[in-house]
């Protein structure tokens, strides 16, 4: 595959959005830098002489703020690890391919790793006839700074790292991503796949993955420039998200009439990995919060009132999907119309069943995460178009059928099967119609 190949900047891109030296590393480089300017600016810079430091104060104070950035950027780590054992342990491991791109965090460290290499850079220049007043108030002010972010990044640490609050970042990541449609994303035009799809029959080539992983990306505007300098067109195998094994069919080539495509080339237009990213797969979003609500289901956790929050964030999720445009392919063509690419969708149903089936599944025994789930399931029956409306018809008779089975009781098993937006003490309202206040018959 060449070098430099749209999958090899996809992943590139992917490290740096995840890494977490990166700009730790750059903030000590822009440290160092800054310290030399500021004792370069000592000479010119008139300092008051309020703020005039002897060697002895400078180098104290200098020695101080090294050690406490050190120790600061050691205190911020920790916070981390201890993040990582909460996501793997009561949350889900897939939240922690987002929660490395968290943008405070990384600013949060440039900044402490920034302050101790302007901090060192001073303290090595200080003598007995050389003493950066300047830099020495500038460190000071950086300090000051540090302490402010350090609360900012405490402050959102302790409320962030909440199940709920977690939920609906990654919800709302989902949602973000759902809305840039296939179409913005190859700047082409979107065929209806009824009336104007390519017949298909067998390929004339295909394009094999070499070591395989789960599909991250395409590079759709890539792949509709790349058929239409061969003439031909192309049929992607698997959808965003899906794993495939090394070996396995990646693209189908269609009808080559300029000879045999390069498929080293073509393969690079697909971004192969270890595990799923939410760049161009929103149910990966979902699947988040489907693994949080089923960790909080567990024996091991055993708190259904989170996995009722969670399942919040899903129905919000699902509303969304259910009012967006979604197509089991999408078949683009390129602007002079011909059709050139074709790539799988993701329909209703699949994101319907993502979100409810394992919380049904798992959660069947607890009240209130039936209750919640039926006013989840009759939300969805007034809020989506007619035509997709069935599929949640069916998700009810399931979990009416979960119900039965599990509630053998006709008290239970009633009240198992009342809708209620808070799973109990919300004033549900009986499959049969609506609650009725206390007193009516």
């Amino acid at each position: 595959m060449p070098t430099w190949s749209w999958s090899s900047r996809f992943q590139l891109g992917q490290y740096v959005r995840t890494s977490l030296w990166i700009l730790p590393v750059l903030g000590l480089a822009a440290g160092a830098l800054l310290g030399e300017a500021a004792l370069a600016l000592d000479d010119v810079v008139g300092i008051p002489t309020g703020w005039r430091y002897t060697a002895t104060t400078a180098s104290g104070v200098l020695t101080a703020i090294v050690g406490a950035m050190v120790a600061l950027l050691g205190f911020v780590v920790t916070i981390g690890v201890l993040v990582v054992q909460q996501a793997t342990g009561t949350l889900s491991p897939r939240y922690m391919r987002l929660w490395y791109r968290n943008p405070l965090q990384k600013t949060v460290l440039s900044l402490f790793a920034g302050t101790f290499a302007f901090a060192f850079t001073l303290l090595r220049r200080i003598g007995p006839d050389t003493v950066p007043d300047l830099g020495v108030t500038l460190a000071g002010l950086g300090v000051a700074v540090s302490l402010v972010m350090l609360l900012v990044y405490l402050n959102r640490f302790v409320h962030d790292v909440r199940p709920v609050a977690i939920a609906d970042r990654v919800c709302r990541t989902g949602l973000r991503v759902l809305g840039v449609s296939v179409q913005a994303q190859g700047r082409c035009v979107l065929l209806d796949e009824r009336d104007d799809g390519p017949p298909l029959d067998t390929p004339a080539q295909v394009v094999r993955a070499v070591e395989g992983g789960a599909v991250q990306g395409l590079d759709v505007a890539g792949l509709v420039r790349a058929a239409a300098r061969y003439d031909c067109v192309l049929v992607v195998a698997h959808r965003v998200g899906d794993f495939v094994p090394p070996g396995s069919v990646l693209l189908e080539v269609h009808g080559t009439h300029r000879g045999p495509a390069e498929p080293r080339r073509l393969a690079g237009l697909v971004a192969l990995g270890a595990e799923r990213t939410v760049e161009q797969d929103p149910a990966f979003a979902l699947r988040v919060l489907a693994d949080i609500a089923t960790r909080a289901l567990s024996s091991a956790v055993n708190d259904p009132t989170t996995a009722v929050q969670v399942l919040n964030h899903i129905e919000t999720f699902l509303h969304g999907v259910g009012r967006s445009e979604l197509r089991g392919r999408h078949v683009l063509a390129d602007l002079d119309g011909r059709p050139r690419v074709v790539v799988p969708g993701r329909g209703w149903e699949e994101y319907l069943e993502l979100g409810v089936t394992e919380a049904r599944e798992y959660g069947v025994g607890s009240l209130q995460v039936c209750r919640r789930l039926r006013a989840l399931l009759d939300g969805l029956l007034d809020g989506v178009p007619d035509a997709r409306r069935p599929a949640v018809r069916r998700q009810l008779v399931l979990l009416d059928d979960a119900v039965e089975r599990e509630y053998p009781e006709g008290i239970r098993r009633t009240l198992a099967r009342t809708g209620d937006r808070q799973g109990i003490g919300g004033g549900g309202s009986s499959p049969d119609g609506p609650a009725r206040p206390d007193g009516d018959v």
